[in-house]
């Protein structure tokens, strides 16, 4: 989840037009301290952080290989897969909380920054 918010300005910008783009960058930075805030906020509320665990694990599938003389057959093939799940993970409290506000103080100077960035880009490129 936490991957997709942060791929999203970069996505937007991908089809966007040059001031569309420039904005999405100016307001990345916000954005992830954002999504920063709302992690700690709901670790705080829960007691408790959860951390994305990746599992991997082998199995046999059906494939092609190549013979030496480069004739084909059918057979089977290991390959890895591998999986992602959620785990509660234990958190200092007091911690977090000193986290929340150090992420929280630095809200308003970096709307600030974003704001005249942005402001920046569409001088940049009026419509």
């Amino acid at each position: 989840m936490h991957r997709a918010i942060l791929v999203l300005p970069l996505i937007v910008a991908a089809c966007a037009t040059p001031r569309e783009s420039c904005i999405s960058t100016a307001q990345g930075q916000l954005y992830v301290l954002q999504n920063q805030i709302r992690t700690a906020q709901g670790n705080i509320q829960r007691g408790y952080a959860i951390a994305t665990v990746q599992d991997n694990s082998t199995a046999m599938v059906p494939c092609v290989e190549t013979r030496y003389d480069g004739s084909n057959y059918r057979s089977f093939c290991q390959v890895t897969q591998t999986t992602n799940r959620q785990e509660p993970v234990s958190i200092d409290i007091g911690e977090e909380r000193r986290k929340l506000a150090e992420l929280q103080a630095r809200v308003v100077p970096l709307q600030r920054t974003t704001g005249v960035a942005v402001q920046q880009c569409i001088a940049t490129y009026p419509e």
